[in-house]
């Protein structure tokens, strides 16, 4: 038996990839079913932080004794006013070490930048662009340090193919979950981990309708970008102000400039 225990926020809790019962199914499902006798924990909560999972999800992780566990996490971080990309990685990080500690082999992801997925205006997708790099660069150097299976999401070109996206262009479709499936379980193949035979990469239910699309954004779209605009667009706009009006132009960094704005 292996037990998979999944961490982490709305891309791992699936959402985007509509279960039969009416939840969401999702990637970390996908790849649990090609491990030898899976039981499966997801432990993801919508706009979880990492903070929230390091809290409330790692305590639940570690009573589940896994054999592997998936943190991925970070996104809602960068869309939050106060980012701080210190704090978000000692947090990650603590959470990493805590399950290799008991024995689970570590599942980690470079998370693609959501303001080109937005398709936001230069002046905002700049900033956020940087969060991104900067959450990236600690999640790097977590992998490294604790020997985790780590995917480059954000390195990958197929990432920011279209056809693998929700209409709200954040949360992946049933074929952007079962590219992330595949990419995991082609690593964990690599890395000696017993695997079975890789998941389907086609999706097995037609796609949503236009109308289904927008449907969901009138419904609830619309009321994630309401909520995530009260701090992050001010947030945000204060960043591309300091751009516009700096006397000078050096050389970006990822993380220490950020820190220092929010």
């Amino acid at each position: 038996m292996t037990t998979l225990v999944a961490l982490g926020d709305s891309i791992t809790v699936g959402m985007g990839d509509p279960a039969a019962d009416g939840g969401w199914r999702g990637w970390a499902a996908l790849l649990a079913e090609t491990l030898d006798r899976p039981e499966m924990h997801n432990l993801a909560v919508l706009g979880a932080l990492s903070d929230d999972v390091e809290l409330f999800q790692l305590p639940a992780a570690l009573d589940l004794k896994p054999d592997l566990a998936t943190v991925v996490v970070g996104i809602n971080d960068t869309l939050r006013g106060n980012f701080d990309p210190v704090r978000t990685g000692a947090s990650i990080g603590r959470t990493v070490g805590a399950l290799r500690a008991c024995g689970a082999e570590v599942l980690t992801m470079r998370l693609p930048d959501p303001g080109q997925m937005f398709g936001l205006p230069g002046a905002l997708a700049r900033p956020l662009a940087r969060r991104m790099r900067a959450v990236n660069a600690v999640v790097d150097d977590v992998a490294r340090r604790h020997g985790t299976v780590h995917l480059d999401a954000a390195g990958d070109p197929a990432t920011y193919e279209r056809r693998y996206w929700s209409v709200d262009r954040l949360h992946p479709n049933e074929r952007g979950h079962r590219l992330i499936a595949c990419r995991f379980h082609g690593l964990l193949a690599e890395a000696g981990h017993p695997v079975g035979d890789g998941p389907d990469p086609e999706p097995s239910s037609p796609p949503p309708t236009r109308f289904a699309e927008l449907g969901w954004m009138a419904t609830k779209g619309t009321g994630w970008l309401f909520r995530r605009s009260r701090d992050l667009v001010p947030a945000l706009t204060a960043l591309a102000l300091r751009e516009l009006l700096a006397a000078d132009h050096a050389p970006e960094r990822d993380i220490a400039p950020e820190t220092a704005a929010t």
